[in-house]
């Protein structure tokens, strides 16, 4: 039986993370890097497919878990029937190892009475499939298979059993008990493990003074320092990119075909987590994302993808992976993405939208960082009158989207903002005629005439939550009656118990059978638009539902089911995080009194 999605808490080292569920397992890890191949994959099958659990013997009566405040360090108390243990799991930064290398640490202390404990590690590469070959050393066991080499070290002595590794103590008051694992490249050297309590010192220390650089200080603090760390978790260091999420398949409905990987790097958050990241004080990050970025899309724009790897790889095949049964039996469980390929013409507009907001923020307009600028300008004016696949990845044919339009108007507008507000070189008159060109295309094709406001694509009379954009991106001032309609008919439309669905699945063909839950991104995007256009008690609301919804350590993943009240999707999902910092910041801007 799988644990719900919400089960999971997150530990990473800036290369990585690994998803531990409350029963005191890590069923989902990548090593050495967020994309590299699970050697955890149960939960996308059974413990069959590579796992490790540290829990007592006997009966569990509750599980509370926190992390270290403004740390990834995870502390999970478990009460049984013999006492009470807390297991401390965390990953220790690997830059700031001696190996430099990946290591989980887990930690056993006793609390009260004689705790029987058994810890069972089944490690399987090859997403759940290999099984390593395994040797006992001193202190634990070493274990090979392929490129990958995994030293396990062991507090007491372990029993191997068809490949697993098992290990029982007792666990007294006040004791502790080390076990941990490190990841080396099978043909180098075997590594040492770092020394436990100096690496949990220095890595708490890290994660909070990496915390003190947020400048955000209103009410909603605690959740926008746990999206930002997560956020930070989900960034691989070396590159600056960041991943969607870092697990693949996690459903968007239970038992269906909506499932993705998310462990790579799309364009399209980029302009949103760049203003997250710069509105909180983490000018680092987002010159590092903002790099990423001009690295990743260098080139021809005819060639641009929408999304890339985490060093910016292009070539994301996507294929199945058959021996694995998937979460609950949600199939087929994917690896890479052909959504890598479609065309989407909103992501040139995102990407020179990030270019303007690294601007006006102050990050260096570089010479060929404009030319690039002036490149995408160039293609969206001979592309822009084209079909697309649109921003949801749709399979279903291409159509004339209405936010990709926009989003080509502001590929165009923020050219002209570059050349009139920062200097740049270029005819800003050429520009702002074509600027208005597609405008009027836009208020003539994608409003629909009965109701006054904008639709899925040219024609339609469906809504999307992708309009919810719109107001943000100042295509329209925020009083036009366009806007406002377009924000009540999306709220009236898609919502789904209050929670804002992307689009219809019934009446949108995206080549795909079955329905998905509501998505969290667009209801925080709906949280945006209402206190933008006053509505801020409505907004206020919604946020503090969404709130609500968070796992018992401030966790989201892509979507929640409002019926049966649990988390879908990939988990946890760096947009969910982006859209609740953005909100909260669009309430403090509007005045809201519980925001402040």
């Amino acid at each position: 039986m799988s644990e719900p999605i919400e089960s999971y808490a997150v530990i990473g080292d800036l290369h990585t993370v690994a998803l531990v569920s409350k029963s005191g397992s890590i069923d989902w890890l990548c090593l050495p890097h967020f994309d590299s191949e699970a050697c955890f994959a149960s939960i996308l099958g059974d413990d069959s497919n590579g796992h490790w659990t540290i829990a007592p013997t006997s009966r569990i009566e509750a599980v509370s878990r926190r992390y270290r405040p403004d740390t990834l360090v995870l502390e999970t108390e478990i009460s049984s029937q013999q006492g009470i243990i807390r297991v401390t799991d965390f990953m220790p930064i690997r830059e700031h190892t001696s190996h430099h290398l990946p290591e989980i640490i887990r930690v056993v202390e006793g609390l009260e009475g004689n705790v029987d404990v058994h810890s069972e590690l089944s490690l399987r590469f090859d997403y759940g499939r290999s099984k390593p070959f395994v040797r006992k050393l001193e202190e634990g066991i070493h274990a090979l298979a392929g490129p990958d080499g995994v030293v396990v070290v062991s507090p007491a002595e372990v029993n191997l059993d068809d490949h697993k590794v098992t290990c029982d103590i007792t666990v007294k008051p006040e004791e502790r008990y080390v076990f941990q694992i490190v990841w080396h490249r099978s043909w180098e050297e075997t590594p040492s493990a770092s020394e436990h309590q100096d690496a949990l010192e220095e890595t708490t220390n890290l994660w909070r003074k990496w915390s003190e650089i947020c400048t955000y200080e209103g009410k909603a603090r605690e959740a926008i320092m746990r999206s930002l760390i997560t956020l930070k978790s989900l960034t691989y260091w070396p590159s600056g990119g960041i991943v969607a999420a870092p697990t693949t398949s996690l459903p968007e409905s239970i038992g269906g075909e909506r499932n993705w990987d998310y462990r790579y790097c799309w364009l399209r958050d980029s302009s949103v987590t760049l203003e997250a990241l710069n509105r909180c004080g983490y000018l680092e990050e987002a010159q590092a994302f903002r790099d990423w970025l001009l690295r990743a899309v260098a080139g021809d724009p005819s060639q641009m993808q929408i999304m890339y790897g985490i060093s910016g790889e292009r070539h994301l095949t996507e294929s199945t992976v058959d021996w694995l049964p998937g979460y609950e039996n949600s199939a087929p469980v994917r690896i890479g993405n052909a959504a890598s390929d479609q065309f989407q013409l909103d992501v040139y507009g995102e990407v020179m939208d990030a270019q303007e907001y690294g601007r006006d923020k102050g990050i260096d307009a570089n010479e060929e960082a404009w030319s690039l600028q002036l490149q995408f300008a160039e293609f969206v004016e001979k592309h822009w009158q084209e079909p697309d696949d649109g921003i949801w990845e749709v399979r279903g044919g291409r159509q004339h989207f209405t936010y990709s339009k926009v989003m080509a108007w502001v590929a165009i507008d923020r050219t002209v903002q570059g050349i009139k507000k920062h200097g740049l070189p270029g005819d800003a008159d050429h520009w702002q005629a074509l600027a208005e060109v597609i405008r009027a295309d836009i208020l003539e094709k994608g409003v629909d005439p009965d109701r006054n406001c904008f639709t899925q694509y040219y024609g339609s009379k469906a809504m999307d939550a992708s309009l919810l954009m719109i107001p943000q991106v100042g295509f329209l001032p925020m009083d036009d009656e366009r806007i406002i309609n377009t924000i009540h008919a999306v709220e009236e439309d898609l919502s789904d118990n209050g929670f804002i669905l992307r689009y219809k699945a019934e009446v949108t063909d995206d080549g795909l059978k079955g329905s998905e839950g509501t998505f969290i991104m667009c209801s925080f995007w709906l949280v945006e638009c209402l206190a933008m256009i006053g509505e801020v008690q409505k907004a206020q609301m919604l946020f503090d539902r969404l709130l609500d919804i968070r796992n018992d350590v401030g966790l989201l993943s892509e979507e929640y089911d409002t019926v049966h009240h649990r988390m879908l999707g990939n988990m946890p999902q760096a947009f969910s995080h982006v859209g609740l910092i953005n909100a909260a910041l669009a309430l403090q801007d509007a005045g809201s009194p519980d925001a402040a």
